[in-house]
């Protein structure tokens, strides 16, 4: 028997699978042509978005949730970014889903903090 995720569920496990560490996971959620562009830089396809998460990845240490908000197919996360650098970063991220799958990306917060303790 098939399911089919809602779209909540899949903004859901995209965070807990990058919290994680479950790249594995990440992969079959994202779309082949997934466009991601945020404070940190731009992914275009399935490749380059996890080598990006997989980067932040290292650092990461919480996602923190505080709200989640669905229409149709798109889903804006207003989280805690928490990493093992620098202070939490309150972050926005918006994502849209077809076919079960997130085929675009967007996330914005302050990066400054992060990109010292990265030595930028």
């Amino acid at each position: 028997m098939t399911t089919t995720k809602t779209v909540r569920e899949i903004s859901e496990t995209y965070f807990t699978a990058w919290q994680a560490g479950d790249f594995e996971t990440l992969r079959e959620l994202l779309a082949e042509d997934v466009d991601f562009v945020g404070a940190l830089g731009t992914a275009s396809g399935v490749e380059e978005a996890l080598a990006g998460l997989k980067g932040l990845g290292r650092v990461l240490e919480k996602i923190e949730v505080h709200a989640r908000v669905v229409e149709g197919d798109d889903v804006i996360t207003w989280f805690d970014l928490h990493t093992s650098i620098a202070p939490p970063a309150a972050t926005a991220n918006w994502s849209h889903v077809e076919n079960g799958r997130i085929t675009r990306i967007r996330v914005t917060f302050d990066p400054r903090e992060l990109l010292a303790a990265m030595g930028r």
